[in-house]
């Protein structure tokens, strides 16, 4: 099996690690690494999947270019060479899978932009046909496709901790009324476009979320954005409503994990060699339907 990085390391320099990302403070700046680690239900586990860094950051600057002319992003550099010291001495750890960006003031709610009826949405609509309190047409099935995009707020967790869906309301308490309408606007805006881009392709893109972040008073896009972590894609021409869909992303690991007796705020365990393969092809898969481009490992 391919070489795997759950952790990165480089002596002397302070380092976050996230669920997924190592970031490093360097000086003006912050260099963001997306490890191998995978995290399902918040709980990372403690098997990596191949080559997953590099997918997640190579379609970020994928659909960052791609979004560039409808709203800035935290982006400075993707080349390891650009990257100051020590940082520029590790190409073995952080080409492909690291990205120079802006430090920004982050914005503490997650944007998150449903497109159609799964995962924990599905959940509550059978209970209240209600998805985070909006109210939805009766008779809805799994997966089926909503009348409209719409904007589900959540709070950020630690690690450790479970998100938090919120109302709108809460959403506009914790950043203000301006911020939250223009997030809210900017999360719908580029989820219609990349959601049409993605049909083009053959592509369903059923939900994602954003982060945002505030630099000298202007809201950019930062993180990782339209990844197969960040977002449910399902391939267009094996979509069926009703039930479960094949997908491109970590649904894939989350599928196997509900059919175990898997403890969602337990630790993370070990998955097994046919599962860690098949989702690595999955990634990789959505990264060359998506842009168009064959992988380089």
């Amino acid at each position: 099996m391919a070489n795997v990085i759950l952790q990165t390391d480089i002596p002397g320099v302070p380092v976050k690690h996230g669920k997924v990302r190592d970031i490093y403070d360097a000086g003006d700046h912050l260099i963001f690494v997306a490890s191998d680690r995978l995290s399902a239900f918040d709980v990372v586990l403690k098997t990596g999947i191949p080559y997953k860094g590099q997918v997640l950051t190579q379609i970020s600057k994928f659909w960052f270019d791609f979004l560039s002319d409808t709203i800035d992003n935290h982006v400075v550099s993707m080349d390891v060479e650009d990257f100051p010291a020590p940082f520029c001495n590790y190409p073995d750890q952080l080409r492909g899978r690291s990205m120079m960006v802006k430090k920004t003031e982050v914005l503490p709610v997650e944007c998150i932009v449903r497109g159609y009826l799964a995962g924990s949405g599905w959940k509550e609509y059978q209970k209240s046909r209600t998805v985070c309190g909006i109210e939805l047409p009766a008779g809805l099935k799994q997966c089926d496709k909503l009348p409209e995009p719409i904007f589900t707020p959540s709070t950020k967790a630690e690690q450790g901790l479970h998100d938090e869906n919120i109302s709108f309301d809460k959403a506009v308490d914790i950043i203000g009324e301006d911020k939250a309408n223009f997030v809210r606007d900017t999360s719908l805006a580029i989820f219609k476009k990349a959601r049409d881009y993605a049909e083009s392709k053959g592509i369903i893109l059923a939900d994602t979320k954003f982060e945002f972040g505030l630099i000298d008073g202007k809201i950019i896009l930062i993180d990782e954005v339209f990844t197969p972590d960040s977002s449910r894609f399902w391939p267009a021409d094996k979509y069926e409503p009703g039930k479960n869909q094949e997908s491109f992303d970590k649904q894939f690991v989350r599928n196997y994990l509900e059919e175990t007796d898997f403890d969602k705020d337990g630790p993370g365990i070990e998955l097994p060699t046919d599962i860690i393969e098949k989702t690595s092809a999955k990634y990789i898969e959505a990264y060359e339907k998506l842009t168009g481009q064959e992988f380089q490992k």
